[in-house]
């Protein structure tokens, strides 16, 4: 009885992660069953076999989510309700008005109840801030729960956020903006139109899907080639690799450690940890996206790409269409779009530069809200706006004002830092040097009227990758800063953590403290070196060795994979590290 109320029961210290053998057993199950419908059910009864099937994957992503979440299922059940019945009436509505009313309905509906779960606490926190007042959360499904269940049972004085919360309202979002655009037809069962909402292999943490990519596909009939089994066996194996070997191994023995406490580290052990942070929070995003990739396509169903290399960027705007690739379209088509694109602002005529780096900036700042209730969050997004704007203005600036600028910068950096001596003037004019030295021998180069050739292009892209990374890396000390923290204490806990970091990193630096530091976790940092080797592998040799795997005979696939498992479950922690982005 014990065993069976662990196996079915929600455990808010043991959620249900793709890297738990308890996962595997589940999706084993699960495929097992599927397979029955697929090949027991006569083809004849066509599209009703397809019925059967998504309501049975319907069912087994409700439980997934339930023991992902547990009552937090209401939630996704309304959510899906609502935005089901609200796109019909879009639909019968021959009013332009009606139809705008109703799309703003669904919309306001959908994001309330985002706002409520996931940004109580940060407008509660600048509303006190801001006007002396006292307010205090209070969680009114809490309380309502207490009224069906026994009193006291539900905490009123705490908001748990609802896993993968973020990505199902944007999904449900897309859906009812593309039929009221027109671009699609409203699922006619409700049944069909859950399982869109809930599949679990991208619930809780993405891609998010467009309801034009994925809905199509409910209709069609199951059909797994002999190479896509083989892509599908590779991308999972893939995933668990990059989260336990990589994003575990780093997190677990460096990264943490330096974040929980900075000044007990050296500036370059906090430069290092945040570097290999940025290593870390791609591979187990990615990580993630490839085994949901691999676990879909196993049964028909094929999911979005969601990164591409990121770190092969050369500027910051071809970052962002690199990582995240779903949530960058996304915010593309109903937000960037919507707000005026690069023709206005605010609904005003403006100059295509100055309408695109408006709109690009506020989403940027928005997207960064997204990702958490936290000024440090608003702050990543702004800067990752502003490095898209300046990248733009330096691309299109001339080779000798770009020469005055940053030799202007340099000095006025370094005469900041001599007057306040401060680490983070020391810091952006070590910085701001770096560029300058780089700036000044292509500039030199141009002045003698230097000719590009295959060597030089390579090595102009190796340094704008090279300084594209550094400044990803740079914003990410206020993303990870702002991670896994109570929301009630984020904004003051994520600040001391980024301020410190800093004032190490910009402070002064021991050098015999580095040969110590690159001993002592020589194996973090050959994980570093190796994961960042592989990163900027050329993408045909990694299509190939891809290619190569799917063509080996299925007992060799299996050879394979059974020694990749019993590798790869040697990295596994004491406590199984959750995926990053499950708090969003």
């Amino acid at each position: 009885m014990d065993t069976l109320r662990y196996i079915l029961a929600f455990n808010a210290e043991s959620p249900l992660l793709f890297t738990q053998f308890y996962f595997w057993a589940f999706f084993a199950l699960v495929f097992a069953l599927f397979a029955l419908i697929i090949e027991g059910v006569p083809d004849r009864l066509g599209n009703k076999k397809l019925h059967l099937r998504n309501i049975y994957l319907l069912f087994v992503s409700w439980f997934f989510y339930y023991k992902t979440s547990g009552l937090f299922l209401l939630i996704l059940a309304f959510i899906t309700i609502s935005d089901w019945l609200i796109a019909r009436r879009i639909q019968k509505s021959d009013v332009s008005i009606q139809r705008k009313l109703w799309l703003t309905l669904s919309v306001v509906i959908d994001l309330s109840l985002l706002f409520y779960f996931k940004y109580a606490y940060f407008f509660t926190n600048v509303i006190n801030s801001w006007f002396g007042a006292d307010f205090r959360v209070f969680d009114i499904f809490a309380y309502v729960g207490n009224g069906f269940a026994t009193a006291g049972r539900f905490s009123v004085d705490t908001i748990v956020l609802p896993v993968g919360i973020s990505f199902y309202i944007f999904q449900v979002i897309s859906y009812t903006c593309d039929v009221f655009r027109k671009k699609i037809e409203p699922v006619k069962n409700i049944l069909d139109f859950g399982f869109y909402v809930s599949f679990f292999p991208q619930l809780v943490a993405g891609p998010i899907v467009r309801a034009e990519e994925f809905i199509p596909q409910l209709y069609k009939p199951y059909r797994l080639s002999r190479r896509a089994f083989g892509i599908a066996v590779f991308w999972i194996i893939n995933g668990l690799a990059k989260k336990i070997i990589m994003s575990d191994y780093l997190a677990v023995n460096l990264i943490d450690r330096v974040f929980d406490n900075p000044l007990l580290f050296s500036g370059f052990e906090n430069l290092f940890a945040l570097f290999a942070y940025s290593l870390q929070v791609y591979a187990d995003f990615s990580g993630y996206t490839d085994i949901a990739i691999g676990v879909a396509m196993l049964m028909g169903f094929y999911l979005p790409m969601n990164f591409n290399s990121p770190y092969k960027s050369k500027n910051p705007q071809e970052f962002w269409r690199r990582w995240h690739m779903s949530l960058g379209r996304w915010l593309k088509s109903y937000l960037y779009i919507p707000l005026g694109g690069n023709r206005t602002i605010l609904g005003f005529k403006a100059k295509k530069l100055w309408a695109a780096n408006f709109n690009s900036f506020i989403t940027q700042v928005l997207g960064g809200l997204w990702h958490g209730a936290s000024w440090n969050f608003v702050l990543w997004g702004a800067i990752n706006g502003a490095g898209m704007i300046v990248e733009k203005i330096w691309r299109e600036t001339s080779w000798p004002l770009r020469i005055i600028a940053i030799t202007a910068l340099t000095i006025g950096l370094f005469a900041a830092d001599h007057i306040w001596a401060l680490p983070v003037w020391r810091l952006f004019a070590v910085w701001a040097l770096i560029i300058w030295v780089g700036t000044f021998i292509r500039y030199v180069y141009w002045l003698f009227n230097g000719v590009d050739t295959k060597f030089t292009n390579k090595i102009s892209n190796a340094w704008a990758i090279a300084q594209t990374f550094t400044f990803i890396t740079f914003t990410r000390l206020f993303f990870r800063s702002s991670s896994n923290l109570d929301p009630a204490t984020a904004n003051e806990v994520a600040w001391r953590t980024a301020t410190n970091m800093v004032n190490q990193i910009g402070g002064a630096w021991s050098n015999a403290i580095i040969p110590d530091f690159l001993w002592a976790y020589k194996y973090v940092v050959a994980m570093f070196i190796a994961g960042m080797v592989i990163h900027w592998l050329p993408t045909n040799w990694k299509r190939r060795y891809r290619l190569w795997f799917t063509a080996m005979p299925i007992w060799v696939i299996v050879i394979a994979v059974c020694i990749a498992i019993v590798i790869i479950y040697q990295f596994v922690t004491a406590d199984m590290q959750p995926f990053i982005y499950f708090q969003f």
